[in-house]
Formats: C-alpha cells, sequence, structure tokens
C-alpha cells in the first residue's frame, strides 16, 4: 500500500516520515495554500530521501509550462492535478514529462462524481479521491461518505484522501480497500508542521497493510 504524507514543508519532518515508513510526500506547489513550498525547498527536502520515496508535486490549475518547469527544479517524480484539469493536459504532461507519475485528485461530493473519474483513466498513473469542499482544494479535515466507495472499483490503482486520521484509517480501510492512503492535516500540528508522534501511530494503524 502506498502512505502518501501531504503538505511537507520542513527537511527534517519529511526525513523523519520517510524513515517511519512513508512511500510518498507530498509538496503543495499552490502558492495560495498556508503549505506551500518553493521548487527550492522542495528539492532541499528531496535530497534527503531515499530513491525509493516519490516526491509528489501537488498543483491546481498551473500551466502545462510551469508545471514542467518546477518538476525539473525541484526533481518530482510524481505530479498530483488537483484542479479542473482536462484529460488533454494529462496528455501533454505526459508528452513533457514522460517519466514522471501522473495523478489525478477528484472532490467527490455525490455518488455521481466517481462515473468522471472513469474518463481519465487512460491518461493517468492514479486516481485519489478527496473530501468536496466549496473553496479549498484539500487539507480540509473532512471526510468522504465512506459507505458510497465500497463499489468503487477502477481500471487504476486509487488513493483515498480526505480527513484520514489514525483514529479512522482503520476503519476507513475496513470498509474499502484503496491501494493507497493520502494524509495531511490528520497528522499535523498546524498547516505544514507535522506531528510526528501522530504519524508514528498512524503507521502502527496501518503496519499489516503495508506491502
Amino acid at each position: 500500500m502506498r502512505i502518501k504524507i501531504c503538505g511537507i514543508t520542513m527537511p527534517e519532518q519529511g526525513r523523519a516520515i520517510a524513515a517511519l515508513g512513508a512511500n510518498a510526500l507530498g509538496f503543495i506547489c499552490v502558492p495560495q495554500s498556508p503549505r506551500y513550498v518553493t521548487p527550492a525547498q522542495i528539492q532541499a527536502v528531496g535530497a534527503e530521501l531515499p530513491e525509493t520515496v516519490a516526491r509528489v508535486g501537488v498543483f491546481m490549475n498551473e500551466t502545462i509550462a510551469a508545471i514542467g518547469e518546477i518538476a525539473k527544479v525541484a526533481g518530482l517524480t510524481s505530479i498530483q492535478l488537483h484542479g479542473n484539469e482536462s484529460t488533454e493536459d494529462c496528455d501533454r504532461l505526459r508528452e513533457l514529462l514522460p517519466g514522471v507519475e501522473l495523478i489525478k485528485a477528484f472532490r467527490i461530493r455525490t455518488i455521481e462524481d466517481l462515473d468522471y473519474t472513469q474518463i481519465y483513466e487512460p491518461h493517468v498513473d492514479w486516481l485519489l479521491l478527496d473530501a468536496y469542499h466549496p473553496t479549498l482544494g484539500g487539507g480540509t479535515g473532512k471526510t468522504l461518505d465512506w459507505q458510497t466507495l465500497q463499489t468503487f472499483r477502477p481500471k487504476k490503482p486509487w488513493l483515498l484522501a480526505g480527513g484520514l486520521t489514525p483514529q479512522n484509517v482503520r476503519e476507513a480501510l475496513t470498509l474499502i480497500q484503496p491501494q493507497g492512503i493520502d494524509l495531511s492535516s490528520g497528522v499535523e500540528n498546524q498547516p505544514g508542521d507535522k506531528n510526528l508522534d501522530l504519524v508514528q501511530q498512524l503507521f502502527q494503524q496501518v503496519s499489516d497493510r503495508i506491502a
């Protein structure tokens, strides 16, 4: 299972979280976010990580050219698109960054929103389901209705996000079987400052599911 901790801002925390077992770290490349980090900051964190840990840049409605430039400077291995990006945008990124993994995030409001994810399956490597918020793109602490996801069986692997914490993650994974989970606010002291005790508790809860 992929365990992604998102909103990393500090090199020492990134290193510690990877040592605890995270196999993907997320970096927010959206300037309006309180968890925003520059490409140079991402590169500094990445320099202290094992090569096996994915470095995921999270973008929202950014230009393809800007994503490509940031990915190269920051040393990203994955791009997560969290806005209104089209399938054509995904294809253009694939051409621009052929060795970089693509993740498309969806903010799920109703069960009908799940059908929309199928359109993107041929164009990306992973899907990510997050809770809907009318103004915020992620990191809201809101959970999805996990019951509605019990029949979700996409053709691509997918990550569950949205309000996960060490206290509720086992309940979520009992109901549904994503190939990965993505946490941010659920293991934080405040935006961008991770609580390493909570991260450790998370790994204790999911240790039997990490491949």
